[in-house]
């Protein structure tokens, strides 16, 4: 199971830290991500990293202000966001595939979701 936490309001331009807490062992070469939906939009890929370590990929539009990162030792996966703009503002979710990395993008690669934890950005 994983657990979102972390959300909240912030202003523009402001940070925010998000956790994932996984139960559960955590198998090397899953890949652990964030994903999140925006009203009325899609849910789509934000950032991927392999467990327990390697590869790592961001959506274009967070690339340079988010940071995916991972404690194995307490099972948790972490998204530091930093510059943020109301554009971010949605519900993230992390999520765990056990397929191949090249499938991180595609939310039907993923068997195992967080119930979400709601980000605000506004002035």
């Amino acid at each position: 199971q994983l657990q979102a936490s972390g959300g909240g309001w912030v202003q523009i331009g402001g940070s925010l830290r998000l956790s994932c807490e996984i139960s559960g062992p955590i198998t090397s070469g899953n890949v652990m991500s964030w994903f999140r939906q925006a009203p009325g939009k899609e849910r789509e890929f934000v950032a991927a990293r392999r467990w327990p370590g390697g590869s790592i990929s961001y959506a274009d539009s967070v690339k340079g202000r988010f940071t995916i990162s991972r404690d194995n030792a307490k099972n948790t996966l972490y998204l530091q966001m930093n510059s943020l703009t109301p554009a971010d503002t949605a519900v993230y979710y992390c999520a765990r595939s056990r397929l191949v990395w090249g499938a991180r993008t595609q939310i039907n690669s993923y068997d195992s979701w967080g119930q979400g934890t709601q980000v605000t950005v506004s002035s």
